[in-house]
């Protein structure tokens, strides 16, 4: 079988990407069934959001989750794509440098 890799933290935490201009943190509020959730944006707007196929079968996302969102080019108000899930380390991380808004900082902490 073989011994399993153990990723350390630090690690982990060094490799969260940075939001490219335009990017948004927002919190998944509701999973809407196939590769559409509804996450609340950190600008305070709730998206109908796609899962991108390179994330779709390589990680699992839930209620509560931290994520990186790319609006889309039209519908941007209402519309956009999920990029990134981050542990619940790489959020607390965040939320200690101050990085999210507070209402998204108090969804993550619970």
């Amino acid at each position: 079988m073989g011994k399993r890799k153990i990723i350390s933290e630090p690690k982990e935490l060094e490799e969260m990407p940075e939001l490219g201009a335009g990017d948004l943190y927002g919190v998944v509020v509701k999973l809407m069934g196939y590769d559409n959730v509804m996450v609340e944006c950190s600008d305070g707007k709730q998206r109908l959001c796609r899962i991108r196929g390179q994330l779709k079968r390589r990680i699992w996302i839930k209620e509560g989750d931290l994520v990186a969102v790319s609006p889309w080019d039209f519908q941007s108000d209402r519309r956009g794509d999920i990029w990134w899930r981050y542990t619940k380390n790489q959020a607390l991380e965040l939320s200690k440098r101050g990085m999210l808004p507070d209402f998204l900082r108090e969804k993550i902490e619970k």
